[in-house]
C-alpha cells in the first residue's frame, strides 16, 4: 500500500498534467479563434489598373475610382481620357484595361469585336450648345445639319441675332461626335470648317467664351455657362430620353479584352452595384440602364422594352 505521502504526491502530478493538457488545449483554441478558416479568408483587392477613352464618362468613372481606392487602398485605377476611339483601340491592343466607349465596338472601324466584352454602364444624354448670346433656342434637324455642313453661316438665317456662327466639332475618333453625327445629324458628315477639340470640358469652355459658337456636350457637362437648346422642339431632359422621345443619346460601355478577372472584375462589379448605379449615375447627370424604356442595338435600330 502505498504511504500518505506518496499519495499525495500522485494526486499532485495527476492535477498538474490535467491544467497543462487543459492550458494547451485553451491555447489551441484561442488560436483557432483568432484565425479565419482558410476557405473564408477574403482576398485582399490590389493591383494597378488603367481605364482609357470617352470623355463624355470620364467624369463619372473617376469618381467612381475614387471611391473604389477608398474602399481598397492596395488598388491603383487611372483614369485618362482621349476619345472613344483612343479606349477601344487600346483596349483591343492591350495597351489598356478597359476601354471607355460612347460607341459599340462594332461601329470603330479596325476593331475586332468579338474579341472585346462589353459592359454596359448607363446612358448619356448630349446635345447641341451654344454660346449665351445666341438667342435660337431650338433647331430642326435640317437646320442642325444645314449648319454644321456649312449651309448656314449666321445665326439670323435660323432666328437669332445677325452673328457669324462659329462650329467646334470633335475629333473623328470622338465617341460624342459619332452619335451627334448618326442621331443628330442623321449621319451627314459635318464638313464646316472650324475648330477641333477633344476634351468635353475644353469644348464647354471654348462655346461659352466664344460668341456665335456651337458644339455638342455630354448632358454631364452642361452647365450655365453654356446653353442647351431643343431640336425639333423636344428638350433634351432625362425623361424625354428615357422615354425615346429624345434620340440623341448613348450607351456608356467599359470594354474589356476578353472576360475580366481580379482588380478589372471587382472594379466593374462596383460600377455595375448598387452605390454606383443607385447613387453616382443620377447624382452625376447620366441615367442608369434600369430606366430605360427603349433599348439600341449597334445598328441604331430603336426598341420598346
Amino acid at each position: 500500500m502505498l504511504s500518505k505521502r506518496a499519495k499525495w504526491m500522485l494526486a499532485l502530478a495527476v492535477v498538474l498534467v490535467v491544467v497543462v493538457a487543459l492550458a494547451g488545449c485553451g491555447g489551441q483554441g484561442q488560436k483557432q479563434e483568432g484565425q479565419q478558416p482558410s476557405g473564408e479568408q477574403a482576398e485582399e483587392i490590389s493591383g494597378n489598373l488603367t481605364a482609357v477613352g470617352s470623355t463624355a464618362m470620364q467624369p463619372l468613372v473617376e469618381q467612381a475610382a475614387t471611391q473604389f481606392m477608398a474602399k481598397h487602398p492596395k488598388a491603383q485605377i487611372v483614369v485618362q481620357g482621349g476619345g472613344s476611339g483612343t479606349g477601344l483601340t487600346q483596349v483591343a491592343s492591350g495597351a489598356a484595361d478597359i476601354g471607355n466607349s460612347d460607341i459599340f465596338a462594332e461601329e470603330k472601324s479596325g476593331i475586332d469585336a468579338s474579341q472585346l466584352v462589353d459592359h454596359k454602364v448607363c446612358v448619356v444624354g448630349m446635345a447641341t450648345v451654344v454660346n449665351p448670346g445666341v438667342t435660337v433656342d431650338n433647331l430642326t434637324k435640317q437646320q442642325l445639319v444645314d449648319i454644321f455642313t456649312g449651309k448656314i453661316t449666321n445665326w439670323k438665317e435660323v432666328g437669332g441675332p445677325d452673328q457669324k456662327i462659329v462650329v467646334i466639332h470633335r475629333p473623328k475618333g470622338s465617341g460624342t461626335r459619332a452619335t451627334f453625327k448618326k442621331f443628330a445629324l442623321g449621319g451627314v458628315e459635318d464638313t464646316a470648317p472650324g475648330m477641333e477639340q477633344d476634351s468635353s470640358g475644353t469644348v464647354r469652355k471654348m462655346v461659352a467664351e466664344t460668341p456665335g459658337a456651337i458644339s455638342y456636350l455630354a448632358l454631364s457637362y452642361i452647365d450655365n455657362s453654356v446653353r442647351a437648346l431643343k431640336l425639333d422642339g423636344v428638350e433634351p431632359t432625362v425623361e424625354n430620353i428615357v422615354n425615346g422621345k429624345y434620340p440623341v443619346w448613348a450607351y456608356q460601355h467599359m470594354y474589356t479584352k476578353g472576360e475580366p478577372t481580379g482588380l478589372k472584375k471587382a472594379f466593374l462589379d462596383y460600377m455595375l452595384g448598387d452605390e454606383v448605379q443607385g447613387q453616382l449615375v443620377e447624382k452625376m447627370g447620366y441615367i442608369p440602364i434600369t430606366k430605360m424604356q427603349v433599348e439600341r442595338d449597334a445598328q441604331g435600330n430603336v426598341t420598346k422594352k
